[in-house]
């Protein structure tokens, strides 16, 4: 049974053994969102995400009936290296299922943090078939979410929440399995019972507001996304009922806004975040919750272990979107002069060169001209325009990339 007992308990076993993270108020972000916003920054946890909190706990709690085996864990990233890291310093071997399509970077951190990994499956489903196939061995089996123990300590974020920030009024937790949310649920509510606890998943993987909506716990199919961290095909059975109980509210959120919460906290909060920490401020972004000028709200950044492919491919994105890069291509006379003429104009209209292509062998383009693709580093939308309108009015036939 998961109550505020419970809870409590796990917080005295894990004292000494994980990072109290810090809670921090944005400016920022309140004055963009209203209200008052503090941001829980379990990125900045043991091996980068909350998830050590749960496996520390079910290990300490489960120590006797661990043996020579030690334990198996099923996992893409985050909680295969909670496990890794809690069965190192408990003294146990770990033994952690991957699916074959595991990020490099977490399959090496999870080896680094002492974890044996195994690559199967395609889905997370199937790796946890195998993880419970190779616990009949005599390994200890540690699910990544659906488990009373697991889901205690993760309560502990709650009442360290509470401890920082006593009248706060709303919590916005991700839910992927449902782990980290129904403990945070169950011990805000036991301490603050008119607090609002509202979950955020995408909406390419919507198991538990499915589940909500249908009245009963469901599968849903899922495809590929930024936040493949709570990419959960359907949420656990202990954390079903704790959800259905503790959590007032659950919103859907798409990748864009995902993408624009990680640029947002990098840029303006220096926080890295992976996409599924991002969530929370994504539905802020999306206008999926609405916050009061007078309330407290805060953000669970879940975790940081994000892929630096990823990231640099977000950003980018995020500053196309976001009118903060340009892409024209501007034909040019083939002749000596010509390009450092363009450049010097693109100078006085303040925007700074990322890259140069020259193509002088574009389809249809005259044998004495040239096409020059720019990418230009720009501050605005507002920028973007003006330097369109400049160019073309200084002779330049522009096209947007």
């Amino acid at each position: 049974m998961v109550n505020l007992e419970a809870i409590q308990e796990a917080a005295s076993l894990l004292k000494g053994r994980i990072f109290r993270t810090p809670v921090v108020h944005s400016p920022t972000l309140s004055r963009t969102f209203g209200g008052s916003i503090f941001l829980k920054l379990e990125n900045l946890q043991r091996t980068g995400s909350f998830k050590i909190r749960g496996a520390t706990c079910k290990m300490a709690m489960a120590a006797e009936k661990i043996g020579s085996a030690g334990v198996v864990a099923a996992s893409a990233g985050n909680h295969a290296q909670g496990v890794a890291l809690a069965a190192k310093e408990a003294g146990f071997p770990a033994t952690i299922v991957m699916p074959e399509w595991a990020s490099i970077s977490k399959q090496e951190a999870t080896r680094g943090y002492g974890g044996e990994v195994i690559l199967y499956g395609q889905s997370i489903e199937e790796s946890l078939e195998k993880a419970h196939s190779l616990s009949q061995e005599g390994g200890v089996f540690i699910h990544p979410f659906d488990d009373p123990e697991i889901v205690a300590g993760q309560g502990t974020i709650g009442l360290e929440i509470l401890e920082e920030v006593k009248d706060a009024d709303l919590l916005i937790v991700p839910i992927g399995g449902g782990g980290l949310i129904s403990g945070i649920a169950a011990a805000a509510k036991a301490i603050r019972p008119k607090i609002r606890v509202i979950g955020v998943q995408t909406g390419i993987c919507p198991s538990a507001y499915e589940s909500r909506r249908l009245g009963r716990r469901i599968e849903v199919s899922s495809g590929a996304s930024i936040a493949d961290g709570i990419s959960v095909k359907q949420i656990g059975e202990c954390n079903y009922s704790l959800i259905e109980k503790h959590v007032d509210e659950i919103v859907l959120v798409g990748e864009e806004g995902i993408a624009a919460a990680l640029l947002m906290l990098l840029e303006r909060k220096k926080v890295l975040s992976e996409g599924a920490g991002a969530v929370p401020l994504a539905a802020l972004i999306e206008g999926k919750i609405s916050i009061s000028a007078a309330e407290k709200a805060v953000l669970v950044i879940s975790g940081g272990n994000v892929d630096s492919p990823l990231l640099g491919r977000i950003i980018n994105r995020g500053l196309l979107r976001n009118g903060r890069i340009m892409r024209v291509c501007v034909t040019l006379s083939d002749t000596p002069g010509s390009l450092a003429k363009l450049l010097g104009r693109v100078a006085q209209l303040k925007a700074n060169v990322l890259h140069i292509y020259h193509d002088r062998n574009r389809e249809n383009l005259p044998i004495n001209s040239t096409c020059v693709e720019l990418e230009l580093e720009t501050r605005s939308s507002n920028h973007i325009d003006a330097l369109r309108r400049e160019l073309q009015l200084s002779g330049y036939a522009i096209q947007t990339l």
